[in-house]
């Protein structure tokens, strides 16, 4: 193992991070308005017990901030190398999968 893993292995995450690490677990994040990025084509749901659709299941999504700061521990990265860090879709990190692994 190297010791970028050893260290990402180590950090705290607030739980804040840990969803938006979770959220990236699921697919790519994509920026979205306002600072919030999430998966591509996302809209809100219902939930699949609810028969007449009335409470609305929000969709999740995590902020610029967020998503910066998994990118410096080296949990996510940048799909597009040649692309603005602010403009490409993020993608989990073999050591983000291994953090989640180990503490989730």
């Amino acid at each position: 193992m190297n010791s970028t893993t050893t260290a990402a292995l180590t950090i705290e995450l607030t739980p804040t991070q840990i969803r938006g690490l979770k959220l990236a677990k699921l697919g790519d994040l994509h920026p979205q308005d306002g600072n919030r990025w999430t998966h591509l084509g996302a809209t809100e749901t219902y939930a699949k017990s609810d028969r007449f659709k009335e409470r609305p299941l929000k969709v999740k999504f995590a902020t610029t901030a967020t998503l910066e700061q998994l990118t410096g521990y080296g949990l996510l990265k940048g799909l597009d190398p040649d692309a603005e860090a602010g403009e490409t879709p993020h993608g989990i990190t073999m050591a983000g999968k291994m953090w989640l692994l180990k503490h989730k």
